[in-house]
């Protein structure tokens, strides 16, 4: 069994849901190693999540906005943590409704993802800035 662990900062990006896949890959090539594994990626914040979705259409990651923003909205009376702004409260909770982490296979050197499958940022905030996310993968070569 092998095992490769690397934290890495995402560039900051608007509030929204942004494909992610090519840099997570890109930043552990190790696991072209690996034959059979698992791969967990793990955000380090408590106002982005990631997800796995639709890597081809980019009106889902607009729908998701939508959907999210009308569910969870901004500028409730009842929220008592208000201090970071009014975008900060809602984006916990929606932190909450997703994750803070995916696992996903390793097959044969790649991720086992469905075809239409890709690794989302989640950024909930206005202004989140860059985003750490710690990549583990372990498995036999």
């Amino acid at each position: 069994m092998k095992m490769i662990q690397k934290t890495i900062s995402l560039r900051a990006r608007n509030r929204g849901f942004h494909l992610i896949t090519d840099e997570i890959l890109h930043a552990i090539p190790e696991i072209k190693e690996f034959k059979v594994g698992m791969m967990q990626v793990f955000i380090q914040h408590t106002s982005a999540s990631l997800t796995i979705n639709e890597n081809a259409d980019p009106t889902v990651r607009k729908d998701f906005e939508m959907w999210f923003n009308k569910a969870v909205k901004e500028n409730d009376p009842d929220y008592q943590h208000d201090y970071e702004g009014s975008d900060d409260m809602p984006a916990h909770i929606k932190s909450a409704l997703l994750d803070t982490s995916v696992l996903i296979p390793i097959r044969n050197g790649k991720l086992a993802l469905g075809t239409w499958q890709g690794i989302y940022l989640c950024e909930h905030r206005n202004y989140g800035g860059n985003r750490n996310v710690v990549i583990t993968a372990w498995g036999n070569p």
